[in-house]
């Protein structure tokens, strides 16, 4: 009985805990104007043609965590330059930089991208 007890409570504090870090719709709608807008004229312009990496689909599949996300955005990577300033320009005009910038467009993309309404406050 202990035993039974000891696992319920695991698990309800595991699904308790995950709402605890799921993104906001402020959150998803803020990465939606980052990734629209990061350094003038979106990451779609490189991130959605086929010969560069597919965002959304490296996510869902699991092959882009994201710590490897958030150092190709600190550090660049190949072709892709350095990107938390841009991300950070876009972000600062709702409280999103740094971490919780890339965060919020990792949410996004996780989200699976697309038209985010702006949450009603």
């Amino acid at each position: 009985m202990k035993k039974s007890l000891a696992i319920m409570a695991g698990a309800a504090t595991l699904v308790l805990s995950s709402q605890t870090f799921a993104a906001s719709d402020m959150d998803l709608w803020v990465g939606s104007k980052i990734y629209d807008r990061a350094f003038g004229r979106g990451c779609a312009t490189c991130h959605d043609i086929a010969t560069n990496p597919n965002l959304i689909k490296n996510i869902k599949d699991g092959s882009l965590s994201f710590s490897k996300f958030k150092e190709t955005i600190t550090n660049g990577k190949n072709a892709m330059p350095k990107a938390g300033a841009a991300i950070d320009a876009v972000g600062k005009k709702k409280g999103y930089t740094g971490d919780k910038a890339i965060k919020a467009v990792y949410d996004y993309l996780s989200a699976g991208g697309g038209k985010i309404k702006k949450p009603k406050k």
